[in-house]
């Protein structure tokens, strides 16, 4: 049996997607990690900044700070494949949090 790891996943969704459309995008994100086996225990707005750089021609995003525990990789992923191709999520980033 494989044990159960903890990750945090932040990712940056464009500033100009409205809220029904980021509410979607959200919801659709957390479908697919529980879908797959991951247990989401947190999921907020972290805060919209302003980028130190330009990133796909924009200058902010709205973050958003997910913790999950999986017990295999197969939920991380599906959600890493998914945001590489979804034009919503400028950037992301996945963390396994030590024990």
């Amino acid at each position: 049996m494989s044990q159960t790891a903890k990750y945090e996943l932040l990712y940056i969704i464009r500033p100009d997607l409205d809220e029904d459309g980021k509410k979607a995008l959200v919801e659709r994100f957390e479908t697919i990690l529980k879908d797959n086996g991951a247990e989401v225990t947190e999921s907020k707005d972290w805060a919209k900044r302003r980028f130190a750089y330009e990133i796909k021609g924009y200058r902010e995003g709205t973050y958003r700070l997910v913790n999950l525990q999986s017990n295999d990789a197969a939920a991380i992923n599906e959600f890493e494949r998914l945001a590489r191709i979804n034009d919503d999520i400028l950037r992301h980033m996945i963390v396994r949090l030590e024990d």
